[in-house]
């Protein structure tokens, strides 16, 4: 493995040949920011294959900022960050984004707006075609790649960026808040998707959200991010009712069903003279 030191700044690629559980990612001890000013301090986990992780913070705290440090596009301040070269030489790391600036004057089919997604790698038609017939199905666009891209539904919009970013076939998937505004149904069909790649077809998963159901039924790993930190570790670990406060400044009831299952209870505003208001459960911005 290729590393420096803690202490100095780098990005660096691991090499091929690595042990089967060399992370696929890792941070270590990196400061992240832009300019002179820090973001993110002190940032140490490991991403490893088969993992599912759902990142989790209020608005403005760093979570696109780590992403893009994963994704090599952040050199780290101080600390290194680490990720596997052959993955990404090959090309298979997607990211969907919360949205994509295309100029909705062009008419853009469903099928030519996936195949974008291929850009840069190397296929012939019938790999393609392959390709594409796939992951259409896979996330129930197959009837619909005739269709004009913008005459999609908000969920039908973001099952096809997932589906750009899958037909790269990647190992590892990064998706920026997919259900952020989608109706119940719609939030359903994504979820569906992301638990298909996970597992049944080993797709390591990062998953930036604000709903604490999400994390809770589907992560095996978290990350929290406030006030310029990170704290990230195993599910069974991090997603405890002190922890959830620290991050977003509400009790939250955090239980255990008879099968081991996480579920998220009410949660409780602070109200300024120092008590307590029940609300809903679920998402926190």
């Amino acid at each position: 493995m290729s590393t420096t030191g803690p202490t100095s700044t780098g990005d660096a690629l691991q090499g091929a040949g690595e042990p089967s559980d060399t992370p696929l990612l890792s941070l270590q001890s990196a400061t992240l920011g832009y300019g002179g000013r820090a973001v993110l301090r002190d940032v140490s986990f490991d991403i490893h294959a088969g993992q599912f992780w759902c990142f989790l913070g209020p608005n403005g705290e760093g979570k696109t900022t780590l992403i893009k440090a994963l994704l090599g596009a952040l050199r780290p301040q101080r600390g290194v960050a680490l990720r596997q070269v052959k993955m990404f030489r090959a090309g298979k790391v997607s990211y969907v984004p919360q949205r994509l600036e295309l100029n909705p004057v062009l008419p853009t089919s469903v099928r030519e707006f996936v195949l974008s997604g291929l850009a840069g790698v190397s296929s012939n038609g019938i790999q393609r075609k392959y390709r594409l017939d796939r992951v259409l199905e896979l996330v129930g666009l197959g009837a619909s790649h005739r269709r004009n891209y913008w005459t999609l539904s908000g969920g039908q919009k973001q099952r096809a960026l997932v589906a750009r970013a899958l037909v790269r076939d990647p190992k590892l998937l990064i998706v920026d808040e997919p259900t952020a505004g989608l109706d119940y149904a719609a939030v359903g069909a994504v979820l569906n998707v992301m638990r298909e790649l996970y597992r049944d077809f080993g797709v390591t998963v990062v998953f930036v959200t604000h709903d604490l159901n999400i994390a809770a039924e589907h992560a095996t790993h978290l990350a929290f991010f406030r006030n310029g930190q990170v704290v990230a570790g195993p599910k069974g670990e991090t997603l405890t009712p002190d922890r959830l406060h620290a991050t977003f400044g509400v009790s939250v009831a955090v239980e255990r069903d008879g099968d081991g299952r996480f579920r998220i209870g009410q949660t409780h505003p602070e109200t300024p003279n120092g008590a307590e208001a029940e609300t809903g459960v679920g998402a926190l911005a």
